[in-house]
Formats: structure tokens, C-alpha cells, sequence
């Protein structure tokens, strides 16, 4: 008998073929959120899930779910599973790193642009029908080329961040847990500052921490404070690093020029201060969201769960056997 797993959010036809193969799956193609007691129910006797960020898996779940014994998400980051219960439990679990670097490099890009360009107010106030003809002062933004580019977090995808960097002839410091070896900080042209430092220098910080409780609002008014009045905040990492009740008030009182959001605290739901700005870009948390990506990562998460549930090791367990 093929071993049972849950699916709990609509995924590409390739990647069912690819999990059929050799698992029983129930899947939900409807890609409706499953609510907390509708998962618990159709996990009950399932060996695995392939799950999403929407999808808490606590430790109360894990308990009710007795055969379960890998929990793979579709995403980098873990902060919806209760990894200690897993490991308690001997659950794997696994996520999708290295495939979506170069996408979400790109998509910080996008934020920086628009934002230092204003092109989301500037678009509003074509359509608007304001536009009557040009003249000097109009919608002026912020040079990215030449500017002083802050990353926080040098992990894969502040790499890729750094490396697009010397395209514009940018200065790139930067602030990590560790320090990389120095030969990749010359390879990226990179400088190891402390944070107090990047936030009073640079033309632009861009945030690329995982979200913990170490890094709960490593961004709140004091920081902002710290920044430049002329200074751009792109948070593409996750939602809760940034205090956003802050952040609204900082860009209403000019505090820092401008924002580019692809996460917010408690999403879905967001501050509705935000929709009052025009000096922020928003985005619904689209930073991989690209077919190619978004496939690579769900046919990561279900080679890990099928090498768990087919007795191999996993190739990204995040935690141990």
C-alpha cells in the first residue's frame, strides 16, 4: 500500500504526476486555504503534507495526526511549522531553498526601481486622466546607479541582491549574523558594516533575514530613525521583521522617502495605513512568483517528501533525523 499524503494548496500537474507515482495523494485543487479543524481532519491518516505558508502546522496538529512523518513546504522559510514539535515527534521537515534566489533578487530589484522612480504614482496619476503634458519637476525620483546599497541578511538571496548591484555602479555594505569569507565579500564588492552603521549610510536597505523571534520588528521607529530622510526600505523577506504601525508613521511624517513591501505583518491582511501613501509600492507576496519558480519549488517540496516517504534521506531536511 502506497503511503498517504495531503496536498493542502493547488499545484502544477507535473508535480502530481511526479508525487502519483509513488504516493497516494489528495489533493486540493481548489486551492481554497483550509481551515485549522478541516486540516486536522484530512491529515488525520495521511503519512505526509505538502503544505504552504498559509498552512500552520502546530503542535497541536501534530498530535493529531499520528502516522505523519514529513511536513514539506513549498517556500524557503518554516515559520509556520513547529519544527521542535516535528523533531520531538521524528517528523522531517523539509523546505525549497536555492530555487527561487535569482527570482526574488529580481523582484527586490523591481521594488527598488519602482519605488525610487515612483512609477506605481506615477502610473495612478496617468490613468487619473492628471496628466496634461511635461515639465521639469515632474514626479521626481531617486538615481539607484551610484547610490549606497545597504543589504541585511547576506545569505543566497542578498548575494544575488549584491551581485545585481555592480550593474549600477553601486556602493554595497552590508550587515549579517556572521560575516561571509573575504573572498566573496570582494567577489561581491561588499562591506562588512555594523547595522547602526548601513541604516545612517545607505541610500536604500533592503531586508533578507528569515523571520524569528530574534528578528520580530528588527525594523521598528528607532530604526527608521536611524535612516537617512532621503532613504528607500524594500522588505521582501518576510512580514514582522518590519514594524509596519512604524513604518506607516515614518513614511507619513517623512522620516525616509519611501517603501517597497512584499510582505506585511499578519498577511493576508495588512495595515490599511499603507493604502493612504503614495511614497510605497505594494505588492501581495509575489517575490518568486514566476511559473519556472514557482514549479521548481513545488517539485522540490514533493521530491523531499517522496524520498522521506520511500525510506531515502531528504535533500533539504532542515531538521535533524
Amino acid at each position: 500500500m502506497k503511503p498517504r499524503i495531503l496536498v493542502t494548496r493547488e499545484v502544477f500537474d507535473e508535480v502530481l504526476a511526479q508525487l502519483c507515482a509513488e504516493l497516494e495523494v489528495e489533493p486540493n485543487p481548489t486551492d481554497r486555504p483550509l481551515p485549522p479543524e478541516e486540516l486536522r481532519a484530512r491529515l488525520a491518516d495521511k503519512d505526509g503534507v505538502m503544505c504552504a505558508l498559509t498552512d500552520r502546522i502546530d503542535s497541536a496538529l501534530i498530535d493529531a495526526c499520528p502516522r505523519l512523518r514529513v511536513v514539506g513546504n513549498i517556500a524557503v522559510g518554516y515559520n509556520n511549522i513547529d519544527v521542535p514539535a516535528c523533531s520531538a515527534r521524528g517528523i522531517a521537515v523539509t523546505n525549497t531553498p536555492g530555487v527561487l534566489d535569482e527570482t526574488t533578487a529580481d523582484l527586490v530589484w523591481a521594488l527598488m526601481l519602482a519605488t525610487a522612480r515612483r512609477l506605481t504614482e506615477a502610473e495612478a496619476y496617468l490613468r487619473n486622466g492628471e496628466w496634461t503634458g511635461w515639465y521639469l519637476k515632474q514626479l521626481l525620483g531617486t538615481d539607484v546607479h551610484h547610490a549606497t546599497l545597504g543589504i541585511i541578511g547576506m545569505g543566497r538571496i542578498g548575494q544575488a541582491i549584491a551581485r545585481r548591484a555592480a550593474g549600477f555602479d553601486m556602493r554595497v555594505l552590508y550587515h549579517n549574523r556572521k560575516r561571509v569569507e573575504p573572498a566573496l565579500e570582494r567577489a561581491l564588492q561588499a562591506r562588512y558594516v555594523a547595522m547602526d552603521e548601513l541604516l545612517a549610510e545607505a541610500d536604500f536597505v533592503v531586508l533578507q533575514v528569515p523571520y524569528c523571534a530574534a528578528t520580530h520588528h528588527l525594523i521598528g521607529a528607532a530604526e527608521l530613525a536611524r535612516m537617512k530622510p532621503s532613504a528607500i526600505l524594500v522588505n521582501a523577506a518576510r512580514g514582522g521583521v518590519v514594524d509596519d504601525a512604524a513604518l506607516i508613521e515614518a513614511l507619513a511624517r517623512g522620516t525616509i522617502r519611501a517603501a517597497g513591501l512584499d510582505v506585511f505583518e499578519g498577511e493576508p491582511h495588512f495595515n490599511r495605513g499603507f493604502l493612504a501613501l503614495k511614497n510605497v509600492v505594494l505588492a501581495p507576496h509575489v517575490g518568486s512568483s514566476t511559473r519556472a519558480t514557482r514549479l521548481a519549488m513545488a517539485m522540490t517540496a514533493a521530491h523531499n517528501v517522496i524520498a522521506v516517504l520511500t525510506g531515502r534521506a531528504a535533500p533539504n531536511r532542515v531538521n535533524p533525523p
